[in-house]
């Protein structure tokens, strides 16, 4: 148990590298900002914006993907105890289906920004840039594997977005909603093309199956 301890801090440490470089820069308030939910058939984008602390680094902070439900859950909450401030917005599938995909997803990540209540004066962006925010924007690609902010952002919007899908699957049950999150298993295609869509579906994107 102490070497797993010792290699988390020591994994824990290099993620945050990136991020220690402006938590150590005098009036830098560090944002980092990540999404879910780009590719389901069905619900929300949900965006994150996440300002937490130099110290001290909650473990097992990673990729929202690499983590079990049961691991996302436990992180999730102490990244809630612990964050100086975090904000969601959440992107309905009417809005992906008016604008498209990408741009439903850039106005996420404006609208986390906007409610975040703290002077940011830089963000570290899973992949994404030129978002116009009032901060310096640094947009990593991959960046939930290579900032710490990033990484608790992603888990934040990840949990977040899969309560709420559990949440629509009492109003849908014909769909499995609290299985499959929106995406697109063979279980909800089928359900699809069974009972047609609902309101929680992408238009644009369920044309093939219906």
């Amino acid at each position: 148990m102490p070497k797993r301890n010792e290699r988390e801090r020591e994994r824990l440490a290099a993620l945050a590298a990136r991020d220690r470089a402006f938590w150590d820069t005098p009036g830098c308030v560090l944002a980092g900002m990540d999404e879910v939910g780009r590719g389901p058939l069905a619900g929300p984008v949900v965006v994150c914006c996440a300002v937490m602390p130099p110290e001290p680094l909650v473990p097992y902070v990673n990729d929202s993907k690499k983590l079990t439900p049961k691991r996302r859950e436990a992180v999730f909450r102490e990244l809630t105890q612990q964050a100086r401030a975090w904000s969601l917005a959440f992107v309905g599938p009417e809005v992906v289906d008016d604008i498209n995909i990408l741009e439903a997803t850039r106005q996420g990540f404006r609208e986390a920004f906007a409610s975040i209540g703290l002077p940011v004066t830089d963000v570290l962006i899973d992949a994404l840039g030129g978002l116009g925010l009032p901060a310096r924007e640094h947009p990593l690609v991959h960046g939930d594997a290579l900032s710490y902010s990033i990484a608790a952002a992603s888990i934040l919007a990840k949990v977040s977005r899969d309560r709420y899908m559990e949440e629509q699957d009492a109003l849908y049950p014909a769909y499995g909603f609290a299985r499959n999150k929106g995406y697109g298993t063979a279980e909800h295609i089928a359900a699809l093309r069974a009972h047609g869509p609902c309101p929680l579906h992408r238009r644009s994107f369920i044309g093939r199956f219906v």
